[in-house]
């Protein structure tokens, strides 16, 4: 079967950042950045994103580009003789559908929240206690929350059916470019409000004294969760492009931009919080209870309002878009399916699999027991675990090697993975992703009620 490629470098980059940019860009980076102080979690992150993130990414790009596969049979193609690494190619599969198991869902969630914001239903929240009821009656409606997941799953794998070029590239590309001027119109409405410069002062201006060890962990681990380290999110984007960059050249244009849509999200959402008294260390309900109730107050609230949350979509979408492709690919590898047989099948599986955290929800009432179970496994697991299979691979003889990996990654124009740079990337960052790995697992429980579900 031939590889497809996609149509531009642009494309790449947009698709590669539309993966990277998302739930965890608008959603949880400003939860964090409100709970762990503002402006020095922000510095933290920033400096993560160098030298954790940009290390990895470069890697699983040049593995995906040398193996023109998916992640589930890439190490078949470059160390073949070598079957032991071929147990993470599966792991990276099935961390995909993980993601996907609870990552569809919250989608729902900002699609509802868009529609009822459009139709003007959004528009009657008032109060707190008003705001907090409309996401507990989402919640609470078995039907509406499997409309709006599977809508977001069909239509998806309807995009990824059509050619790589015509669907997923050409989709992607239309919903980065209208994200980015939504994002920037609504930042540049931010700076008129009354709390702008206290607002902006928490975000941007670091205040020293609120680092500590956890808030040290959070940033470390929010650097791999944007990014979507680990599970071949970005390998399946490196085996589409051809060889005329290098790239590490590539991975810092994509985490520009990743980091540029997570700054501005903030500067959207800090200026109304510091406007309208509105604690910014209010945690997930900021997005879903606490903004609504901030954009009823505001001149012209409803269309800001609705503005925000396609926003929110088109961030959500392009995220779901990138992932069912790399589930598709993967299975395509597996089976030999076409486009539009593997689109179907794997449809058919995502709707199933998406309902038991649905069901959590509306029926079983577990809350969020089930979506912390899959967000747990993927982000302090497959994420972690994933990325330091990647470096090992990368660097150590007993896999690929330091040498294929940086003849891959060197070749073409644009920033080199240099010689000093071995010795980090081979001893130092496999420490550090280890430890973070460990930390998360010992400090879940106390982050998350996961453990609840189990008592």
């Amino acid at each position: 079967m031939e590889r497809e490629k996609l149509g531009s470098r642009l494309g790449f980059i947009l698709l590669s950042a539309g993966c990277a940019i998302g739930c965890g860009n608008v959603w949880k980076f400003p939860t964090l950045t409100g709970q762990s102080g503002g402006g020095a979690f922000v510095l933290l992150y920033l400096v993560f994103l160098i030298v954790l993130g940009l290390p990895v990414m470069t890697m699983e790009f040049s593995i995906g580009r040398a193996s023109r596969k998916s992640p589930v049979r890439l190490y078949h193609a470059l160390t073949p003789e070598k079957k032991v690494w071929r147990a993470h190619g599966y792991a990276a599969l099935a961390g995909n559908l993980l993601l996907m198991m609870f990552y569809t869902v919250v989608s729902g969630w900002i699609m509802y929240y868009f529609v009822s914001s459009l139709t003007g239903k959004l528009g009657v929240v008032t109060d707190q206690a008003a705001s907090a009821e409309f996401f507990t009656k989402l919640n609470d409606s078995p039907s509406v929350l499997i409309i709006c997941t599977f809508t977001i799953i069909i239509v998806g794998f309807f995009v990824c059916s059509f050619k790589l070029d015509k669907g997923l590239e050409k989709v992607t590309k239309y919903l980065m470019l209208a994200l980015l001027v939504i994002m920037i119109a609504l930042a540049i409405y931010g700076f008129t409000l009354d709390g702008a410069k206290e607002g902006l002062k928490f975000y941007l201006v670091p205040d020293f004294t609120k680092i500590n060890f956890n808030v040290v962990v959070a940033a470390m681990n929010q650097a791999f969760f944007t990014l979507s380290l680990g599970i071949g999110s970005m390998a399946i984007f490196g085996s589409y492009i051809n060889k005329d960059r290098s790239l590490l050249g590539e991975s810092v244009n994509v985490i520009v931009l990743d980091t540029f849509v997570a700054i501005v999200a903030g500067l959207i959402i800090f200026p109304s919080c510091f406007t309208y008294n509105v604690q910014p260390d209010g945690g997930p309900s900021l997005i879903f209870q606490t903004l609504p109730l901030v954009f009823s107050h505001l001149p012209g609230g409803r269309i800001w309002e609705t503005l925000f949350f396609l926003f929110m979509t088109f961030a959500a979408f392009s995220t779901v878009l990138a992932v069912f492709e790399n589930i598709l690919s993967s299975f395509r590898d597996i089976f030999g399916w076409s486009r539009i047989k593997g689109s179907i099948i794997c449809c058919a599986i995502m709707l199933v699999l998406s309902l038991p955290c649905i069901l959590s929800f509306c029926v079983f009432k577990t809350s969020y027991a089930v979506l912390d179970i899959e967000d747990f496994l993927v982000s302090n697991i497959l994420l972690p675990v994933g990325s330091l299979v990647y470096v090992l691979y990368c660097t150590s003889k007993k896999g690929w090697g330091w040498e294929n990996f940086t003849m891959e990654a060197n070749t073409g124009k644009g920033i080199k993975v240099k010689n000093p740079m071995r010795f980090y990337m081979s001893y130092i960052l496999p420490v550090i992703i280890f430890a973070l790995f460990v930390i998360g697992l010992v400090t879940f429980d106390y982050q998350g009620n996961i453990f609840d579900f189990f008592k």
